[in-house]
């Protein structure tokens, strides 16, 4: 029994000078724990926007359904389809032949009636006629006058011209057809410049203003990314959905963009051009604190709380708790703990630096 007590007091002795050269090897720390090698990367000021992801509908800048404004049979057809025309110029000639000849009975009547009115002029100046019989001519003459009006604006309705500069449509009558005024006679649109109309949720009109960027896709391009300028904020809200139509404009000047399609849009809400930014992976959760690592200028790691803000693409936004350059930690986080001595890994930062 003597043996066995002496031998296990052997044990335990080596046991203790073991311990004791481990602890005071080569790699340790000053303060008597092990150095921890970790990646650290400096807390980053860049622009950060925010922008929340919506559904809309491009549309042409201008867009209308031609027709004619009078009924008559179509003359001459002077536009092609798809090709792009002017503001002003003539693009359907109906037939006129009736109209000029209803014009020139008409000047001749305003002309006898114009003649009439001076002589009685004269004549109501010498007292030769009552007042009465001076306002009938004058009436007479207005109303010739206001005949002859009507039927040049019915002369220049059998010309139908471009309202504004764009793109002609499908053609949709033949020379000598018979059309009313209620016969579409093809489209014109607007593409130099289109809209974007997106219905935006309530809870976001308080970060809206006319001038706010906006960015897009479109299913035909989906390589391009197409960008424009609120320049519309309804003041009234759809009272089913609880969403306020807002409208964007974009150039076009390629014409890339037609009427009809969607686009995945974002709509940037904020823009903070010196925004603290630093890798997701250096941030730990912890209940409802948020905490990060941070290296010391004597090179320990030191916990600091932090309030982040936006998540981006594999970043995080830091509104509050560190300062442009400090080094957070992003690698090693699991051996860490406040206090302990830590050495920085030379090339492992650099994915984490884009």
């Amino acid at each position: 029994m003597s043996f066995r007590i002496f031998a296990s007091l052997v044990v335990a002795g080596l046991l203790a000078i073991g311990c004791q050269k481990k602890e005071g090897a080569p790699g340790a720390g000053a303060a008597g724990g092990f150095t921890v090698q970790v990646v650290a990367v400096p807390v980053r000021s860049e622009p950060v926007s925010e922008s929340v992801s919506l559904i809309g509908n491009v549309l042409p800048n201008e867009s209308v359904d031609l027709s004619a404004e009078t009924d008559g049979i179509v003359k001459e057809i002077r536009f092609q389809e798809g090709e792009p025309v002017k503001k002003g110029d003539i693009l359907i000639v109906l037939d006129d032949t009736k109209f000029a000849p209803q014009l020139a009975d008409a000047e001749a009547q305003l002309d006898l009636s114009r003649t009439s009115l001076e002589r009685v002029k004269q004549l109501l100046r010498d007292k030769l006629i009552s007042q009465q019989e001076y306002d009938t001519a004058a009436a007479m003459f207005s109303v010739n006058e206001a005949a002859v009006e009507l039927k040049r604006r019915e002369l220049k309705d059998a010309r139908i011209v471009a309202p504004f500069s764009g793109i002609t449509g499908e053609r949709r009558i033949s020379p000598g057809q018979v059309i009313t005024k209620a016969t579409r006679l093809t489209q014109l649109v607007d593409l130099e410049t289109v809209k974007i109309e997106v219905n935006v949720p309530e809870r976001y009109l308080s970060q809206l203003r006319e001038g706010q960027h906006v960015e897009f896709r479109v299913a035909a391009f989906p390589k391009d990314t197409f960008k424009g300028e609120v320049y519309f904020i309804s003041p009234q809200l759809d009272a089913g959905m609880r969403t306020a139509l807002v409208k964007a404009r974009i150039p076009n000047p390629d014409r890339k963009l037609r009427g009809g399609m969607f686009a995945n849009l974002e709509l940037t809400l904020q823009l903070r051009e010196s925004a603290l930014v630093i890798p997701e992976p250096a941030i730990i959760n912890n209940g409802d604190n948020t905490m990060v690592f941070i290296v010391t200028a004597t090179n320990t790691a030191a916990m600091r709380p932090v309030t982040t803000g936006l998540r981006l693409a594999g970043k995080v936004e830091i509104l509050q708790g560190l300062t442009a350059g400090e080094m957070v930690i992003v690698e090693g986080l699991q051996k860490l703990r406040p206090g302990a001595p830590v050495s920085l890994g030379t090339n492992s930062a650099a994915p984490y630096l884009n």
